[in-house]
């Protein structure tokens, strides 16, 4: 019995899930994070809505064009017959006419033949619909970036508290071995307390750098449009990105464009708008043509006895046209107003171009630093490296002071945190170069 109880227990343990388990987390590529922001993120959701609401605005726009039918009814009750005086025989003669009900119902047809306003305002809609497009593209190239940048941001952060971790692991060992020395007489009181304080000042620092990896963490599920508390661990180093650096792919600014720019295609957009605008301007002064018809029943009677009505069929068909005469003056001003926009609008494009050029030069030149600089933190860091295991031999040794160890371990930490913060500018400013370039 004792071994059945034992059993099952051992069975309940291994069967009990345990609360917090790194399988239990999505493990999140940087591919992986992009795919997730681009069908989770609110920004794609009312982009996409957008389009779909230009679309079904071009398909009203459409339906302008066919005939239109509708059918009416009308009833009404004459209080006072209209009196029609004649003269007859040298008198005058007085006889009402028109009885006291009358009904009229009927089929009504319209269908528009010559509207440029609506040819023309049809063009826009279109314009307007490759315009929704081209935002839905610029918001989705400004998601991927931000993405990227908060993914690097995540992992530079990680980087850093391991660096912190590492570091305290490093202060823990030598403040045990002073410790030691010191309780075999072979260390003084104020090295053992110098090294205490050392130690308890690296707490703070590492709880700084585990908030900030927090932090980077939450802000990076808010882009992705997922849950802050959902578990999730994003695989990566950044030193993964170390050979992209060395390799050094910074391309010549001559051979970049910047045609394919979300901003700048959607300045053309609006400048094909404001064009169409204009021609829509001087349609709405010209001829109009619209073709109309109609089949109704009418019945008019003094009773209200419908079994008796006698109705009359009524119908027709017929052409309507309209010439502006006076419109023309109006429309000149409205035509100068969108001349004026258009010059705003040309010096807008090519202020931005200006300021794009910039962008690009400064995204250039940030790849070239962090290039350089990499190859000289990575040299500086093993150098550190190396400095700091001598020193920390020599010191145990006797060799070296617990200054020149200080000084070495603060040495190497910032070697490691500059050869990381170097390929995280590199691979940010690549980043912003594509979103510059309008690169998905």
């Amino acid at each position: 019995m004792k071994k059945i109880i034992l059993t099952i227990i051992t069975a309940m343990l291994f069967l009990v899930p345990v609360k917090g388990h790194a399988a239990d987390s999505t493990k999140v590529t940087l591919q992986k994070a992009i795919e997730i922001a681009l069908t989770e993120s609110p920004t794609m959701r009312i982009a996409d809505r957008e389009i779909q609401t230009k679309k079904q605005y071009k398909s009203e726009q459409i339906a302008g064009f066919f005939p239109d039918a509708y059918i009416s009814a009308s009833y009404q009750r004459t209080l006072k017959k209209q009196v029609m005086t004649m003269a007859m025989g040298g008198q005058d003669m007085s006889i009402e006419v028109g009885t006291a009900n009358n009904y009229v119902a009927g089929l009504n047809l319209s269908l528009p033949l010559v509207m440029p306003t609506m040819w023309y305002n049809m063009k826009i809609t279109n314009v307007e619909v490759e315009l929704a497009l081209e935002n839905a593209r610029s918001s989705k190239i400004s998601l991927i970036n931000e993405v990227k940048k908060a993914f690097y941001g995540v992992l530079l952060a990680q980087e850093s508290y391991d660096v912190l971790i590492k570091n305290y692991k490093n202060v823990e060992l030598t403040n045990q071995n002073i410790t030691d020395k010191y309780e075999r007489g072979m260390a003084s009181e104020f090295d053992k307390l110098r090294s205490d304080v050392q130690l308890k000042n690296q707490k703070p620092n590492i709880t700084a750098a585990e908030n900030g990896m927090k932090l980077a963490t939450m802000m990076l599920k808010v882009l992705i449009g997922v849950d802050i508390n959902e578990p999730m661990i994003f695989e990566g180093k950044l030193s993964d990105y170390e050979q992209d650096v060395i390799n050094g792919n910074i391309p010549d600014i001559k051979s970049l464009s910047l045609n394919d720019n979300p901003n700048l295609k959607q300045l053309d957009y609006s400048k094909r708008e404001l064009e169409l605008s204009k021609k829509m301007v001087i349609s709405s002064s010209c001829p109009t043509l619209v073709m109309a018809g109609t089949y109704q029943y009418m019945a008019m009677n003094n009773d209200f006895k419908f079994s008796k009505y006698n109705w009359v069929p009524y119908s027709y068909i017929g052409f309507s046209l309209n010439i502006p005469i006076v419109s023309w003056a109006g429309t000149s001003y409205k035509m100068k107003q969108t001349d004026l926009s258009l010059q705003s609008l040309d010096d807008q494009r090519t202020t931005l171009e200006k300021n794009l050029w910039v962008s690009v030069t400064n995204s250039l030149n940030s790849l070239t630093k962090a290039n350089d600089e990499l190859v000289s933190n990575k040299e500086t860091m093993m150098q550190a490296e190396k400095a700091y295991s001598i020193v920390q031999k020599q010191y145990e040794l006797g060799m070296a002071t617990w200054l020149d160890l200080n000084s070495a371990e603060l040495a190497m930490i910032s070697s490691q945190l500059a050869y990381y913060q170097s390929i995280y500018d590199y691979i940010s400013a690549y980043a912003d170069l594509n979103a510059v370039l309008g690169k998905e």
